[in-house]
């Protein structure tokens, strides 16, 4: 089934910025309204955790981008990754940032559709973030081995690390995903697959992470350090049995048929923000950021080979 002919739930919010204390913006600049006719500039966020935290997290980009195209924002979020993306696709979002395997599934849906703006620079310098399995501390379990004929919890279907790599990279390993676990399932998004875990619903579950800074914080960003920001994860009570190799950092995408100049204007708010308000810069980024840079559609070409070949082994089962 394609993803347009997906029923999706979609859960949207507008939310003002003016509650939004921050300083004055004189980054770039443009009228959008002038320039395309449109009203708002429409803010798409996946569905990786309660849409109350996603819209108070980054209540502070909505100041910045009605301050850089003068045009109040909407912030959209969404029951699942597959939402977010069929309204990319329909025209309803301005700016979405998606993982990578999120935006190769629109380039094959669309080609034309959306084009991959910026990404997040990680403190090392690294351009890309780990998918890793994790499980209870009290469990027992401290290898991928132990897991053997016990319940893997996966993200999304369309996520990037919490299910395409993993069902790439385990297979490469000699894990038939079929025989080698009890079960497997989706859990509505991140946290709540890390949720499973802590509640004893699924053995491990998969996860993002920056891999690089402290465990006990959840590294530098991700996942696993929004939940211990949040206060919901406490690192003692969580191992990591598994990690994947480097992911490409997921791009930040704007629609084709927006003029060149708005996603011009987006990277160079973006990398004012960062400079200048870098507590809004590491909310939306979740976590700490050394840059953000920008990217085109031949950074994930191997993220697109990937999901291409997954969806046709799939047809061919």
């Amino acid at each position: 089934m394609t993803l347009i002919r997906t029923v999706i739930t979609m859960f949207a919010i507008f939310v003002g910025s003016n509650a939004f204390a921050g300083g004055h913006y004189d980054g770039p600049k443009m009228d959008l309204n002038a320039m395309t006719g449109k009203t708002s500039f429409n803010l798409g966020h996946l569905g990786d955790e309660a849409a109350q935290d996603i819209i108070a997290r980054n209540q502070c980009l909505d100041y910045y981008v009605e301050s850089a195209f003068g045009v109040p924002a909407k912030t959209f979020t969404f029951k699942d990754y597959a939402g977010t993306m069929q309204s990319m696709l329909g025209g309803n979002l301005d700016w979405t940032w998606f993982g990578a395997s999120g935006y190769a599934g629109m380039y094959l849906e669309d080609p034309t559709a959306v084009v991959p703006i910026m990404t997040r620079m990680q403190p090392t310098g690294d351009l890309g973030y780990y998918s890793v399995m994790v499980a209870r501390a009290d469990s027992g379990i401290t290898s991928i081995e132990d897991l053997k004929g016990k319940h893997l919890g996966f993200a999304d279907p369309n996520s990037t690390s919490g299910y395409l790599i993993p069902s790439i990279e385990l297979p490469e390993q000699g894990i038939d995903m079929d025989s080698y676990f009890s079960e497997t399932s989706f859990n509505g998004g991140h946290e709540n697959n890390v949720l499973a875990v802590l509640n004893g619903d699924v053995d491990a579950g998969v996860t993002w992470v920056s891999g690089v800074g402290e465990w006990e914080e959840g590294y530098s960003s991700g996942n696993l350090r929004r939940m211990v920001e949040k206060g919901i994860l406490n690192m003692d009570d969580i191992v990591q049995i598994w990690s994947s190799k480097l992911i490409p950092n997921g791009p930040l995408v704007m629609p084709t048929n927006l003029p060149v100049r708005a996603h011009q204007v987006f990277v160079g708010m973006m990398q004012w923000m960062h400079e200048n308000d870098p507590e809004c810069s590491e909310n939306v980024a979740n976590g700490v950021v050394r840059a953000w840079v920008p990217v085109d559609h031949s950074f994930y070409e191997t993220i697109v080979a990937a999901r291409k070949a997954k969806i046709e082994a799939q047809k061919s089962n």
